[in-house]
């Protein structure tokens, strides 16, 4: 199964820097850029943490495909 993520997405929406992101989430700005990338699997509270930065629910930024 691979990670599929709209994160990339929904921060340009926003207009906020990966920094910013990682910031506001407690994480290093690479942290942010691997999820991105599909490079990293987020833990359920940093996806949570994420989710609520952007106000949206987990299924919405992140789900698994085939």
């Amino acid at each position: 199964m691979k990670l599929e993520t709209k994160l990339r997405e929904y921060r340009a929406k926003t207009g906020m820097r990966q920094d910013e992101l990682a910031a506001k989430v407690g994480v290093r700005r690479e942290t942010i850029g691997n999820l991105e990338n599909g490079r990293y699997n987020p833990s359920l509270r940093l996806a949570m943490d994420i989710a609520a930065v952007f106000g949206c629910t987990v299924e919405e930024l992140f789900r698994f495909t085939d």
